[in-house]
């Protein structure tokens, strides 16, 4: 349970530093993600230098190419790419909705399980807000909405914790 605690807590801590430098932490995601579909193009084309003698070099060269291409491009302009992650945050935030109700309604019998709910219908407004506002809003939303994300996570997590810790401390 210590931990479960300790990662509610530092998810408080990031979506509060979030909201309050809501287009640093936007770009912040931005460079993040653009880092991540470099390295994965480097993957693809080291995977494609692997199958050279096969049908997939081609599919994975290209598919290579495609996320170095598109990390650079977000790496030189990031807030342009902001844009682009405010789109693909609204998609993102509904799939985090939808998987919390479905854990929510898995765990329903279990103490606490109402937070995890909480959740998912705080997520799901912020991924109906981020639809409403893009692309106007695209500089401050990223980093403001995910940091409400993950304070809302944090706080869920933390009250299903110590609601279970409570729980598995009278069964003892």
């Amino acid at each position: 349970m210590g931990g479960s605690i300790t990662l509610s807590i530092l998810l408080i801590a990031a979506g509060l530093i979030a909201m309050a430098s809501p287009l640093a932490a936007g770009i912040a995601a931005n460079i993040a993600l653009a880092w991540l579909l470099i390295f994965s193009g480097g993957a693809h084309l080291v995977f494609a230098w692997h199958t050279r003698t096969t049908r997939l070099f081609a599919w994975e060269l290209l598919v290579g190419l495609l996320y170095l291409g598109v990390g650079a491009y977000l790496l030189m302009h990031p807030l342009a790419g902001l844009a682009s992650l405010t789109f693909a945050l609204a998609y993102y935030l509904y799939v985090e909705a939808l998987l919390e109700f479905l854990v929510g309604f898995a765990i329903r019998r279990l103490p606490g399980s109402g937070w995890l709910l909480f959740d998912g219908v705080v997520t799901l407004i912020l991924a109906i807000v981020i639809w409403r506002t893009w692309p106007s809003n695209s500089e401050w939303v990223v980093g403001t909405l995910v940091g409400i994300s993950m304070l809302f996570s944090g706080i869920s997590r933390l009250s299903f914790s110590l609601t279970a810790r409570s729980a598995l401390s009278k069964l003892a």
